[in-house]
C-alpha cells in the first residue's frame, strides 16, 4: 500500500545548505588560534630549556677545566683553594694564581652573574685529598641561583 503524498511547499525553491556559515568559520578560527597559542607557549618553553642546558653545559666544562689544571699542578696540595667567593690571588703558587684568574674571567664571560668557590679537604687516613668546585649563576626568571658542584680527588 502506498503512502499518500504530502503537498510540497510552493513558496520558493528548495534550499540546500552549501559551504560554511559565519558562526562555523568563527568557531574554527577560535580553535585554530588556541592551538597556535599552545604551540607558541611550547616554543618559548623550549627556548628557556635550551638556555638552561647551555649554561649547565658551560658550568660542567668550566669545572672540568679547573680540575684538569689542578691535576697538572699538584704542588702544594692546596694550591687552588681560593675560598668562597673565589679570590684568584689566594692560590698557593704563581701557576695556580694565573689559572684561577683566567678561570674566573672565563666564568664571568660565559655564565650570567657567575661565581665560583674552590674548597680543599686535606687527605685523611682513608680518604685522598680533594677539592670541591662549586659554580653558581642566575637564570632569567628565577630568584635563587643555580649551582653545579664537582668533587675532584687529587
Amino acid at each position: 500500500m502506498r503512502q499518500p503524498r504530502l503537498p510540497k511547499d510552493r513558496s520558493g525553491p528548495a534550499r540546500t545548505q552549501r559551504g560554511f556559515t559565519l558562526i562555523e568559520a568563527m568557531v574554527a578560527l577560535i580553535v585554530l588560534s588556541v592551538g597556535l597559542l599552545g604551540i607558541a607557549a611550547m616554543y618559548v618553553e623550549t627556548l628557556r630549556a635550551n638556555r638552561t642546558s647551555l649554561y649547565r653545559t658551560q658550568a660542567v666544562a668550566l669545572a672540568a677545566d679547573i680540575a684538569d689544571r689542578m691535576r697538572a699542578n699538584r704542588a702544594p696540595a692546596n694550591a687552588y683553594a681560593c675560598g668562597a667567593p673565589c679570590d684568584p690571588s689566594a692560590g698557593a703558587n704563581a701557576i695556580a694564581d694565573a689559572d684561577l684568574a683566567q678561570w674566573m674571567n672565563t666564568i664571568a664571560a660565559r655564565l650570567p652573574n657567575g661565581s665560583a668557590d674552590v674548597a680543599f679537604t686535606a687527605p685523611g687516613a682513608n680518604t685522598p685529598a680533594a677539592y670541591v668546585v662549586t659554580l653558581s649563576w642566575t637564570q632569567v626568571g628565577q630568584d635563587d641561583p643555580v649551582a653545579y658542584q664537582l668533587r675532584v680527588e687529587i
